[in-house]
C-alpha cells in the first residue's frame, strides 16, 4: 500500500533524498527512422469484410483489425437483406449452432445446424450445409430466431456433390462443384432461394474457381453468371494465377517462379474485351477476396513501403486499388551510422543471412526529414569494419559525394581502404601495407588512413570510375582533409599548411592563434578546427574572415558553423554555433545512458559535414534527427573531375564529378564553338557531388561533330541560402 503525504511533512525515521535532477533540454528531433530489415513481414488474413479486415502479421498469432479508411460502413438490415452480408463474421462452424454477427454494427444472430447436416461453407448470412444423402441446404436465420431450411434445388438428376464448396466475390452466391457419369461440373446456387444452375462441365476434379455476381471463372473459361441457360465459357487468358473476380475483370498475379520483377505485378484482363492493365506494380504478398466483388493484395516496392490495397471496380469499368493498410517494417540493428549531403546512411545487416552488412540510405530535406525510403548502395561487407569492445565506430567515413570509406583486413593481416556507396556490386579499394589503423577524415577522392603503431599516414586516393591508389605517404601527424587540400600542423606554433593533393604543392599557412602544435585537425569549408588535446583548449580559425574563434574542449566533429561533442557523463548531445564568431552551446539530444558498439563519429550520433544536421541513436535502436539550425556557407567547389573523355560514346560518355560542399540542383550546357547549347543536362546532386554524363549528342539524340565544346555548370543550393555558382570549362569530342 502506498502512502499519500499532504500538507505537513510526517514525523518518521525516513532519510530524506535530495529530488533527482530535471534532464537537460534538447531539441525535439525533425524526425525519427529506423534502419529496415529488407524482407516485408507475410500478411496473412483470417477475415475480410465490407468495413475492413482482420490481419495478423508474420508468424505471430495474433489477430488485429483495420478499417476500410474513409468507408460508411454497412447498416444492418436482417439475415434475408443479403446484401449486407458483405460485413458479417461467421463463428462457432465446427458444432451444431453457427454463430453471426455484423461487424459493422454487431448485431448477431445464429444458425442453428438440423440434425444429419454437416455444415459446409457460410457466405454472408447463408449457411450451406449437405445432408445424409449428400443434397445440399441453404439455412438462414429469421426475425423469429428461428433456422430457415432451403434445399437446393435444380441439381441434375444423378449428380453427386463432391464437397467442394466455393465462396468468393458474392454473399448472394456459392459455388458448387458434382460429378455425374463420370465428368466434374461447376455451378452456382443462388443463396436467396436455393436454386442452382450448372455454368461448366469437364472441369476436372480440383478446378481454380473464382466468381462476383457478374462473372464465374473456372480454370481459363469464363461466363457470364446472367448469362442464357446453355451459353458456353469462352476462353480467358491471363499470365499467371487467377486470385479474383473484380468487376469485369479477372485479377492475375502470384506466379510459382519469377524472372524479373515484372513477373510480379497485378494484372486486370478484362473478361470482356481482354484488354490488360497493370493494378499494382509489385504485389508479391498475399491475397484474399473480399465478400463485396473486391480483393485485398499486399504489396509494395520494397518493406519501407509496404501497404495492403483494396482493389475495387471503377465507376468506368476499370480496376483500381488504394492503400488501406501500412505494413510496418521489422526493426534491424544499426551499426554504423553517418549523415553527409542530406543523405542519412545506416550500415547494418537488414536481411535474414549472417554477416551480409551494407550501406543503406535514406534521402532527407533540409530540415532533415526523410523524403523516400531507404535503398542499399553499396555490397554486403562480410565482417563489419566496427572494431569490437570499441564504444566508438571512428571507421566509417562519409565522403560528401554518395560513397563512405571503411577498413578491410585481408588474410595476411594488412589493412587496405575500401571505398563503395555507388552501387550494390563495386567497391574500390588501396592497400595500405599496414594495419592495426584507422580511418581519418576524408571527402570526395581522398581518404586519409592513419596506420598502426608504425606511424604511417596515406591519402588514399579514389578518382571517379577507377579504383584506388596512394596519393601522399608521409610520417602520422594531426591532419585533416577537406576536398583536395590536406591540412597538417606547420612548422611554427599554432600555424596549419594546406597541402594541395593535385599540384603536390603547400597552397595556403594559416595562423589559427593554438598555443600549441594542434593535436587534432578537422577542416569544412573555410572552417579549420584545431585542439590541444582532450583537456583543450581548443577553437576554430574562419579562413574567410582571419577570426580566431575559442571552443569547448573534448571530442567534438566540426560541421559547418558549427561542432558537435558528447559529454560522457551527462550523455548530453552538445551543439557549438561558432558561426557569428562567438560561441553558443546547446542541448541537442539526451543519449542512451547505456554505450553501443554502433554509430558514426562517436558511436551514437554522426554529424552532416556538407550543409546538413545532426542524427543519433535512440534508447530503441531507432535514429532521430534534429536540425541544425546553423546557416551554411556559400555553395563551393572543393574539387572536380572533368578532364576529357576519349569518344565519347552511348557506352563510354564523359562522366565529369565535381564535389561541392553542399547539395545542389544542377544545369550542364554544351556549346560548340559557335556558341551555340547543343546540348542541356540537368538533375540533383548524389549527396553533394554533380555526377553528369554526355555521349556526345545533341538533345534530340543527334551526334555531335568533332572538336571542342565549351561547358557551363551552374548549380544551386537546396538549402537556398547563398548564390548559385557558375563553373567554366572545355571538353572534346573525338
Amino acid at each position: 500500500m502506498g502512502l499519500a503525504l499532504g500538507g505537513a511533512m510526517a514525523l518518521s525515521g525516513a532519510v530524506l533524498t535530495v529530488p533527482a535532477e530535471a534532464a537537460p533540454s534538447a531539441d525535439t528531433p525533425v524526425a525519427t527512422t529506423q534502419l529496415n530489415r529488407v524482407t516485408p513481414l507475410e500478411v496473412r488474413y483470417p477475415w475480410a469484410g465490407a468495413s475492413g479486415f482482420q490481419y495478423q502479421l508474420g508468424s505471430v498469432s495474433n489477430p488485429q483489425w483495420a478499417d476500410f479508411p474513409g468507408v460508411t460502413p454497412p447498416q444492418h438490415a436482417g439475415p434475408e437483406d443479403l446484401a449486407t452480408g458483405t460485413d458479417v463474421i461467421v463463428s462457432g462452424t465446427s458444432g451444431a449452432v453457427i454463430g453471426q454477427k455484423h461487424r459493422s454494427t454487431g448485431t448477431t444472430a445464429t444458425v442453428a445446424v438440423p440434425q444429419g447436416q454437416t455444415y459446409q461453407a457460410a457466405s454472408g448470412w447463408s449457411v450451406l450445409t449437405q445432408d445424409a444423402d449428400g443434397a445440399p441446404h441453404v439455412l438462414r436465420a429469421t426475425a423469429d430466431g428461428t433456422t430457415r431450411d432451403l434445399p437446393v434445388t435444380g441439381l441434375p438428376a444423378g449428380a453427386r456433390p463432391t464437397g467442394t464448396y466455393k465462396t468468393s466475390g458474392s454473399v448472394r452466391r456459392l459455388a458448387l462443384l458434382y460429378t455425374l457419369d463420370g465428368t466434374t461440373s461447376v455451378g452456382l446456387v443462388d443463396l436467396a432461394d436455393g436454386t442452382f444452375r450448372t455454368y461448366v462441365t469437364g472441369t476436372g476434379a480440383e478446378p481454380g474457381i473464382f466468381f462476383n455476381d457478374r462473372w464465374l471463372v473456372v480454370n481459363k473459361t469464363a461466363v457470364r453468371v446472367d448469362s442464357a441457360p446453355g451459353t458456353e465459357p469462352a476462353p480467358v487468358s491471363f499470365p499467371f494465377n487467377a486470385l479474383g473476380v473484380v468487376g469485369d475483370h479477372i485479377l492475375s498475379g502470384n506466379p510459382a517462379f519469377t524472372s524479373s520483377d515484372a513477373d510480379l505485378a497485378l494484372t486486370a484482363v478484362s473478361l470482356a474485351t481482354g484488354a490488360r492493365h497493370t493494378v499494382l506494380d509489385k504485389a508479391d504478398g498475399q491475397y484474399r477476396v473480399t465478400p463485396d466483388g473486391g480483393l485485398l493484395a499486399d504489396a509494395g516496392k520494397s518493406s519501407s513501403d509496404r501497404h495492403v490495397y483494396r482493389v475495387l471496380p471503377t465507376a468506368d469499368g476499370a480496376v483500381s486499388a488504394e492503400p488501406v493498410y501500412t505494413v510496418p517494417p521489422v526493426r534491424a540493428r544499426v551499426d554504423g551510422l553517418m549523415i553527409a549531403g542530406g543523405e542519412l546512411l545506416m550500415f547494418g545487416n537488414a536481411t535474414a543471412n549472417a554477416d551480409w552488412d551494407a550501406m543503406y540510405a535514406v534521402p532527407l530535406d533540409t530540415a532533415g526529414k526523410p523524403t523516400g525510403i531507404q535503398n542499399r548502395r553499396s555490397p554486403y561487407v562480410a565482417s563489419s569494419p566496427c572494431l569490437g569492445g570499441d564504444a566508438a565506430c571512428p571507421q566509417l567515413e562519409a565522403l560528401g559525394d554518395g560513397r563512405f570509406a571503411y577498413p578491410y583486413t585481408g588474410t595476411d593481416g594488412k589493412e587496405s581502404v575500401h571505398v563503395a556507396g555507388l552501387g550494390t556490386d563495386t567497391f574500390s579499394a588501396e592497400p595500405t601495407g599496414d594495419s592495426g589503423g584507422r580511418i581519418g577524415t576524408g571527402t570526395g577522392r581522398y581518404v586519409l588512413y592513419n596506420g598502426g603503431p608504425a606511424g604511417v599516414q596515406k591519402v588514399a586516393d579514389f578518382p571517379s570510375g577507377a579504383d584506388g591508389r596512394t596519393a601522399l605517404n608521409r610520417t602520422r601527424s594531426a591532419a585533416a582533409v577537406w576536398g583536395q587540400r590536406l591540412w597538417t600542423p606547420g612548422t611554427t606554433q599554432g600555424s596549419v599548411v594546406g597541402y594541395d593533393l593535385k599540384s603536390k604543392t603547400n597552397a595556403a599557412t594559416v595562423a589559427t592563434g593554438a598555443p600549441c602544435t594542434p593535436s587534432e585537425l578537422q577542416a569544412v569549408n573555410t572552417w579549420l578546427y584545431w585542439t590541444c588535446g582532450t583537456a583543450g583548449p581548443a577553437g576554430v580559425h574562419d579562413r574567410a574572415t582571419g577570426r580566431n574563434i575559442t571552443v569547448p574542449a573534448g571530442p567534438s566533429r566540426l560541421a559547418d558553423g558549427y561542432l558537435v561533442r558528447e559529454n560522457r557523463t551527462s550523455h548530453e548531445l552538445l551543439l557549438t554555433d561558432f558561426h557569428t564568431g562567438t560561441a553558443t552551446t546547446r542541448t541537442v539530444a539526451v543519449l542512451p545512458t547505456a554505450d553501443q558498439n554502433t554509430g558514426g563519429h562517436t558511436g551514437r550520433w554522426a554529424v552532416d559535414r556538407f550543409g546538413g544536421n545532426v542524427a543519433y541513436l535512440t534508447e530503441n535502436g531507432r535514429v532521430a534527427i534534429v536540425t541544425a539550425d546553423v546557416p551554411t556557407s556559400p555553395l563551393a567547389r572543393m574539387e572536380a573531375q572533368t578532364d576529357p573523355q576519349p569518344g565519347p560514346t552511348t557506352a563510354d560518355p564523359w562522366r565529369p564529378v565535381w564535389q561541392l560542399s553542399k547539395p545542389s540542383a544542377w544545369t550542364l550546357t554544351l556549346s560548340n564553338s559557335s556558341g551555340t547549347t547543343v546540348r542541356t543536362l540537368t538533375g540533383a546532386s548524389t549527396a553533394a557531388a554533380v555526377r553528369p554524363s554526355w555521349n556526345a549528342t545533341t538533345d534530340t539524340g543527334t551526334r555531335v561533330p568533332r572538336g571542342t565544346y565549351t561547358w557551363q555548370l551552374t548549380a544551386e543550393p537546396r538549402d537556398g541560402q547563398g548564390a548559385a555558382l557558375t563553373q567554366t570549362g572545355t571538353t572534346t569530342v573525338d
